[in-house]
């Protein structure tokens, strides 16, 4: 049986054979309230609930919890990677081309790999596959509407558009 990451931290860390540690249970806290973080917005919210943290020591909790199949990284073209604690359940995700912003969308057929794997195996006799990673582009409803236009939105009112979406 397999414990639930947002609710049960702990016992999701135990689950896996890791140690609990203040750090991992913050970095799964900042995932749960912030799925499709990248590593500095995870570090500014880990640093609120602890204090001073490195940033050395989030990247490892990080990447030790993505190793582990607790984390999921996502990197969609042209953004640094991202991360959630939605694992495992065959979901793809939408992005806006205009702000960033980043929502789950289930999977269309509903079964893992989400393709008919009939016409790879005779493009790629013998391998298996087991995986397919899906990304939507397009606008969300305040980037198509808005005054400000995706082409013109820059860094700065990208961020404040994703924490408004939040």
């Amino acid at each position: 049986m397999h414990t639930d990451p947002l609710h049960e931290p702990a016992a999701t860390l135990r689950e896996h054979g890791l140690r609990v540690t203040r750090q991992r249970i913050s970095v799964m806290g900042a995932l749960a309230s912030r799925p499709h973080s990248g590593a500095d917005a995870v570090l500014m919210a880990v640093r609120a609930d602890m204090g001073q943290v490195s940033t050395q020591a989030v990247y490892d909790v990080l990447n030790t919890l993505t190793g582990r199949g607790i984390v999921r990284r996502i990197q969609p073209a042209g953004s640094t990677a991202r991360y959630e604690l939605r694992v495992g359940d065959n979901h793809h995700h939408l992005v806006c081309r205009g702000c960033g912003t980043v929502v789950d969308v289930d999977c269309a057929t509903g079964t893992a790999p989400c393709l008919d794997t009939a016409d790879l195996d005779a493009r790629a006799p013998g391998f298996v596959v087991d995986e397919a990673e899906v990304t939507f582009w397009g606008l969300c409803d305040t980037c198509s509407t808005g005054t400000t236009g995706p082409e013109r939105r820059t860094g700065t009112d990208r961020a404040a558009h994703q924490e408004e979406r939040a």
